[in-house]
């Protein structure tokens, strides 16, 4: 099951909610340049993958847009180190 990300480009965040629970992935957006700078999963629901959900999701926004990315908070730095196919976005 691929959970439903929803990018709320005016607050800078992306969601899921699951049973419930909100997932967000927060961002600031200064010259081309997305600053991930939290991502939070609550532990009801978490060790489902929403976290990763949300920074590829978060990834695959910058690509599209031409945007670079600085991963800010400490779960998006670690996933973009597991996720090479994605260096070409870090600024």
């Amino acid at each position: 099951m691929t959970p439903d990300v929803r990018h709320d480009a005016s607050a800078h965040r992306f969601e899921i909610l699951v049973d419930g629970s909100l997932c967000e992935l927060d961002y600031t957006l200064e010259h081309g340049v997305m600053t991930i700078t939290h991502t939070g999963v609550p532990e009801a629901v978490g060790g489902r993958g929403l976290a990763g959900a949300l920074v590829r999701a978060a990834m695959e926004t910058a690509r599209a847009q031409g945007w670079k990315v600085v991963p800010a908070c400490s779960y998006a730095s670690v996933w973009v180190q597991r996720h090479p196919e994605y260096d070409d976005l870090l600024a």
